[in-house]
């Protein structure tokens, strides 16, 4: 796993959780349903984080620390990498990944046969 793009923003985790699976953590507090979207094609998972103005009932901040950044972060996965679910839960996506060799690429035992 790769990550392609630039900069600090969002923070994120990559995690080997198993023998064949990983997962990759994006902090990405403050994002509401329909804010981020995860892409996956040819090998590149993407990313993107676009907030919506902030419109929450007419508030009036007095401060206002939580940024509304939109990103794109762009990894590169290795061969037979599949993207298998993404989870959004306090404020950390969390996109669960998993290596599936098929057989014909896997390497096999040959059975040696001894004569006399």
């Amino acid at each position: 796993l790769d990550a392609a793009t630039p900069g600090n923003y969002p923070p994120y985790d990559i995690v080997k959780t198993g023998a064949e699976t990983y997962e990759i953590r994006v902090a990405a507090a403050g994002f509401r349903q329909g804010e981020i979207d995860v892409e996956y094609h040819e090998g590149q998972l993407k990313i993107v984080g676009s907030q919506q103005a902030d419109d929450r009932d007419g508030e009036e901040y007095l401060h206002h620390g939580i940024s509304n950044r939109q990103f794109i972060r762009t990894f590169s996965l290795a061969d037979y990498v599949q993207v298998r679910e993404a989870v959004m839960q306090d404020g950390i996506l969390t996109v669960h990944l998993q290596r599936e060799i098929p057989e014909a690429q896997k390497p096999k035992q040959i059975a040696i046969t001894y004569t006399n």
